[in-house]
């Protein structure tokens, strides 16, 4: 093991020229016109893989973005470990808010700073490189390793859960291992042992057959905006519970035990608020901050828009008013009957001035992993000695919708092994890796396979 720690140490300035040529193919899964570029990503992550030594490299078409797949299996009495990543990223709207080409990574304050360094392909990178320093170290792997990276993540994992059931065979494992998590704070290493779901959907409200006169037709007719801002305003009342039907009736009440594992993780409000740029915080009470963002399902809108938008001013009343919104959900309730719920709520709630129609997103199921696995066990070892810091256990907000796929299609539990810090920008303009807990976290990564049998 020591010589692949040491052969990481010796490698970083090529690990992050090979990051950045990685980093310059614009892999944005929602846009049509890069099609060319998941493809070209794909290729890119067999060549990477290829030279650390993995066997059986393919790439399978789907329906929509390609599937990477390979292995490693010359360890005949060792656990088998699945490694998932995504290729694909965000858009990188609004591009005038990068310091510099999304797509062209530069180094700003120990940090590697372009569209994909912390999700996921950063992370994904890291395992990479810690299965070739193994590899061209010891000459072998102490675990079996098999691979698959994704191209449609970042909208929903649409494919990827027929590919599963088509591939179920083949990808049989003991533990799934994914890196598309954080750490609490630099030098600070965490295990998310809980993600929420997640519903999304689109409304648009159509009110009069076109756009009207403001002074003609306004109060006589129901402005579709206005409707929209009222029913949105009625989802929460003034201590932010969800006003919706049947919303809570799944969740069982938080225990004390998961309080209190939730409370003893390190976090000053002031900072966080400071980091934000907010004087004060907002959300459902009694919960503290973690609690709601961990365990606690939400409701947010993501978009709204109607009427005129543009430089200066045009007396419309609209004819529509639409709105993006999603739910982040947890343990118990079901993506599918809140979407359904959602949707009574305001179909019931609304006028009959205006006439409701939905658009429905990809979506998710929640999921909790047992905190007391060897696989955990071993994982919180090799990130402890890496960091020389305890390792926290973190219940996380965001969704990682394969991770709930793999329980109920593989049978598998994950394991959540982040790097990106709270300050990575993920989904935002410069997004971002901190590059010393970017290489500390590769040899977290040996030490895991490691500790694994150990």
């Amino acid at each position: 093991m020591q010589q692949a720690l040491n052969f990481v140490k010796s490698n970083h300035q090529r690990y992050i020229e090979e990051l950045k040529t990685f980093l310059t193919i614009p892999s944005i899964s929602s846009d049509p016109e890069r099609k060319q570029a998941m493809y070209d990503c794909a290729e890119h992550a067999v060549n990477l893989l290829k030279d650390a030594g993995i066997d059986n490299l393919k790439i399978h078409n789907t329906p929509g973005h390609p599937v990477v797949t390979g292995d490693w299996l010359h360890a005949p009495d060792a656990p088998t470990v699945l490694i998932y990543g995504h290729l694909d990223v965000q858009p990188v709207d609004p591009l005038d808010l990068w310091e510099k080409d999304p797509f062209v990574a530069h180094i700003q304050n120990d940090r590697l700073v372009a569209r994909g360094t912390a999700d996921d392909k950063g992370q994904l990178y890291m395992h990479v490189k810690a299965l070739e320093a193994i590899l061209k170290t010891d000459g072998k792997l102490p675990v079996n390793v098999k691979i698959i990276l994704e191209s449609e993540e970042e909208i929903g994992s649409v494919n990827l859960p027929a590919f599963l059931k088509a591939n179920k065979e083949y990808l049989t494992t003991d533990i799934a291992v994914v890196s598309d998590s954080g750490m609490l704070a630099e030098g600070k290493p965490a295990i998310t042992y809980g993600l929420k779901g997640l519903t999304y959907l689109e409304i648009e409200l159509t009110g009069p057959n076109r756009d009207l006169h403001s002074g003609t037709f306004g109060g006589a007719v129901a402005n579709p905006a206005e409707i929209l801002a009222r029913l949105l305003a009625s989802v929460k009342d003034e201590k932010g519970r969800i006003q919706i039907p049947g919303f809570y009736d799944r969740i069982p009440d938080m225990t004390e035990e998961e309080r209190a594992r939730i409370a003893r993780v390190p976090y000053n409000e002031t900072e966080y608020m400071s980091s934000l740029g907010v004087e004060e915080l907002w959300g459902e009470e009694p919960y503290t901050r973690r609690e709601r963002t961990g365990a606690r399902p939400t409701f947010e809108i993501n978009g709204i828009w109607s009427g005129f938008t543009g430089v200066g001013a045009k007396t419309v009343l609209p004819s529509k008013a639409h709105a993006k919104f999603s739910m982040r959900l947890v343990p118990d309730q079901d993506p599918d009957e809140i979407m359904e719920l959602v949707e009574k709520y305001f179909i019931e709630k609304a006028p009959k001035s205006v006439k409701v129609k939905f658009i429905r997103h990809h979506g998710g199921h929640p999921v909790v992993t047992p905190i007391d696995s060897k696989y955990m066990k071993a994982a919180e070892q090799a990130l402890a000695e890496s960091y020389n810091h305890e390792v926290y256990f973190l219940r996380e907000g965001g969704s990682i919708p394969i991770v709930a796929d793999f329980k109920k299609i593989l049978g598998v539990d994950t394991l959540l092994l982040g790097f990106a810090l709270p300050d990575a920008r993920t989904h935002s303009p410069n997004e971002n890796i901190h590059l010393p807990t970017f290489f500390t976290g590769i040899e977290s990564l040996v030490r895991t396979w490691y500790y694994f049998v150990k």
